[in-house]
């Protein structure tokens, strides 16, 4: 079995703020790892460190076969990344935008006029090529930008919560690309607080949460670990929420859950369900939904950290990267250089 990403006990310390606090994580080649995590959990440094753009104070990653604190060069040509707000030259056009890349990279012009027009057909934006980018919808610029990191064809690609502020349409569109990406064989490390989308997409989850991996495994194996299954139970009238909750909680224990107009509870014991009908025919209450379910990775995430994640991307958390291109672009290149590294 061989890894793409592999990285071992990472930490990393800003100040105060104990941002990486041994992070242990592998993703095999050709796979989807989804990282999750609330905000400030560890996320968008555990990408940065495996990029190259930021020095861990400890530990060890190997990406694509090479070391990140030996190797850096050959690690930032093998990868490619897209963080959480698009980074295109908005007075460009999307083709220019493929094409300084291309070049930025050493590609041959011939080359780089060629692997632009291909990847605006792939991402069907070959009808917007001309148009400036600044004209672009939000789920165009997403593909865009998702289209430049991939100019100079990684083998591994970083997704920093690459659907933060897409409607539904547009966050499928971009599902679908990433599965095309990975069926070709690029590895991805996609970090999300979307809990579907990770359900969706990732072949193995890690979940951080102040710095540490606190559990991994496929979505399936997570969810197994909180209760393979979940009850829910909407009553006819909504004044029986409280009596409904005892029920329930008298028969599943303290893991009950109000939700909405609805209790929750995980199944543990394949008796339940009709231990919960008995209670509630015996006390009267009418029932509008009577649900026996899969545990959902929202469900998992809220029993291994205490809450629910959370879709507001406007606080990063420390140690968060600030707003900035991937190193597929010029900018991000620029900064990887800077980046005190030992080569």
């Amino acid at each position: 079995m061989t890894y793409a990403i592999e990285a071992e006990g990472l930490t990393k310390r800003f100040k105060q703020t104990q941002a990486l606090a041994g992070v242990d994580l592998a993703a095999r080649t050709g796979t989807v790892l989804g990282v999750l995590g609330p905000n400030g959990a560890g996320k968008t440094t555990t990408v940065r460190v495996l990029c190259t753009l930021l020095r861990p104070d400890g530990g060890r990653a190997r990406v694509a076969g090479h070391d990140v604190l030996r190797r850096p060069g050959l690690v930032r040509a093998s990868i490619g990344l897209t963080g959480q707000y698009a980074a295109v030259d908005e007075m460009l056009t999307g083709y220019e935008n493929l094409l300084m890349i291309g070049r930025l990279l050493g590609v041959p012009r011939p080359a780089a006029r060629h692997r632009a027009t291909e990847l605006l057909e792939r991402f069907r934006l070959a009808d917007a090529a001309g148009r400036a980018a600044k004209t672009f919808s939000g789920g165009m610029r997403r593909r865009l930008d998702l289209a430049a990191s991939l100019v100079g064809r990684p083998e591994v690609l970083f997704l920093d919560e690459p659907t933060t502020g897409l409607d539904p349409h547009s966050r499928g569109e971009l599902w679908e690309i990433v599965r095309g990406l990975v069926s070709d064989g690029t590895t991805v490390l996609l970090t999300t607080q979307y809990l579907e989308e990770a359900d969706q997409l990732a072949d193995h989850v890690v979940v951080i949460d102040h710095g540490r991996v606190i559990a991994g495994g496929t979505p399936d194996e997570l969810k197994d670990q909180v209760g393979g299954q979940v009850l829910r139970v909407r009553p006819a009238d909504p004044a029986d929420l409280d009596t409904v909750h005892a029920l329930v909680a008298v028969a599943a224990g303290p893991a009950t859950a109000l939700d909405g107009q609805a209790v929750t509870a995980p199944v543990r014991d394949p008796g339940l369900l009709p231990t919960v009908v008995r209670h509630l025919a015996e006390a009267g209450v009418a029932v509008a939904e009577l649900e026996l379910r899969r545990s959902s990775l929202d469900e998992v995430f809220l029993a291994l950290t205490g809450h629910r994640a959370e879709a507001d991307p406007s606080h990063a958390g420390p140690g968060a990267a600030p707003p900035g291109p991937g190193p597929g672009h010029p900018g991000a290149r620029a900064h990887a250089a800077r980046t005190e590294v030992p080569a």
